[in-house]
């Protein structure tokens, strides 16, 4: 379902006086949250200064024997990412990077670029040109989505999250479908001012949708400390308000696999990995200093911004992934906070597919069934701007390069 609203300054206003009644203490409420991110974030902060890594690092070998220990698991749910190493051999996916390459180059992309749709999804950030192709249906990525070995690692991470509680199963963890998503090719010495801190997953929608209050019940009770970022409960009943590039699917994790070495100050991937940071962001909108139609700068139809002037504890904790090599992978919680670096000033490409984690539920299924017509002709899937760049690429995949795996991920059958 996509959720319309007429008239957003009257919706806003209606919600907060609402979200306040409900919560009346909401100043002291926020005082001890503000307390605990800045208290987080400073120890992240120290951490990262002393040269020590604040994104969990797991090797693909121990996801797949289930070696992982529980205390890297625990790390995982509080900083709502991790690396995975090693997921795919180093080999395979620097030879994916040059395929990439020879399919973009063969098929004339860079022309075509020139008329490409406009999504204005980061059009309210300060930061907001990542260099980022409408390509979602090349055989290197089509056969990393459908891979065994990347299946296992977002099994593992579906099966981090509470499926089931509130006395229902949400979602079937085992299951992982396509979400269909583009590439990051991004050359030495660019300097395209990368994408500002943000959250993806809904903007405005978190303060006015109904099921969106019920996913922060215990936020907007004021029982915040009993809020489990990984409980399932009510997110995939969400509705989001339609937009080209917000995402419709339930995504656990927001990722990518990297097809070039990359690190820090190569104009990558950037987090800040406090899980629960969405329980300060849902009440810092609230306070009286910010306007009764406002909140905080969110927009409908755009990634939510985190911005220095509501949210600057946040940005202590704002760490750089560490160093990747292709074949690694990083993932992020749907609602962690996230930015691109603005100057690559490294040597070489910073390419990447991105590749997120879902799981079975009707949400998804419905959009499967929107996104399958769109591999079949090659256009652009649902969520994203009608560029349809590859209805006649040569060498786009096609039905025929699936496994039996990657036509049940695809939506085949549904």
């Amino acid at each position: 379902m996509a959720l319309v609203v007429n008239d957003l300054p009257a919706a806003i206003r209606q919600a907060k006086k609402e979200l306040r009644e409900r919560l009346p203490n909401y100043r002291q409420v926020f005082a001890e949250v503000e307390e605990a991110i800045v208290a987080e974030a400073n120890r992240i902060a120290e951490l990262r200064g002393r040269g020590e890594s604040v994104i969990p690092e797991i090797q693909f070998s121990d996801i797949a024997s289930q070696r992982v220990p529980q205390s890297q698991i625990d790390l995982v749910r509080a900083r709502g990412a991790c690396v995975i190493r090693n997921v795919f051999d180093r080999s395979l996916a620097e030879s994916w990077d040059r395929e990439i390459a020879e399919y973009v180059e063969r098929n004339d992309l860079d022309k075509r670029l020139e008329n490409r749709a406009e999504d204005k999804y980061f059009g309210q950030l300060a930061s907001s040109k990542p260099q980022i192709y409408g390509i979602y249906w090349s055989k290197p990525q089509v056969m990393a989505r459908q891979a065994e070995s990347l299946t296992t690692s977002r099994v593992f991470l579906n099966r981090l999250w509470k499926s089931e509680s509130e006395g229902r199963v949400h979602f079937d963890p085992d299951h992982v479908p396509v979400y269909a998503d583009r590439l990051r090719r991004r050359p030495p010495g660019s300097e395209s001012l990368g994408l500002s801190a943000h959250c993806d997953g809904g903007s405005v929608e978190r303060w006015i949708e109904g099921n969106f209050h019920k996913v922060y019940r215990h936020v907007f009770d004021g029982n915040w400390r009993q809020y489990d970022p990984f409980d399932a409960a009510y997110r995939t009943e969400v509705e989001e308000i339609p937009s080209p590039a917000v995402c419709s699917m339930f995504r656990t994790f927001q990722g990518w696999t990297a097809l070039t070495p990359q690190g820090p100050g190569d104009g990558t991937l950037q987090l800040v990995p406090i899980a629960n940071s969405m329980v300060y962001i849902l009440l810092r909108a609230l306070q009286d200093d910010v306007a009764e139609d406002d909140l905080c700068g969110a927009m409908p139809g755009r990634a939510l911004s985190i911005k220095q002037e509501y949210h600057a504890p946040l940005f202590k904790a704002l760490s750089s992934i560490p160093e990747m090599n292709a074949g690694d992978t990083v993932f992020w919680h749907s609602d962690v906070i996230h930015a691109v670096e603005d100057e690559h000033k490294g040597t070489g490409y910073s390419n990447v597919m991105y590749i997120g984690s879902l799981p079975g539920c009707s949400k998804n299924d419905e959009y499967l069934r929107r996104q399958l017509p769109s591999f079949l002709d090659g256009t652009s899937p649902p969520d994203f701007a009608p560029d349809n760049f590859e209805t006649d690429f040569i060498g786009r995949a096609t039905a025929d390069d699936l496994t039996p795996l990657g036509k049940s991920q695809m939506g085949f059958g549904l």
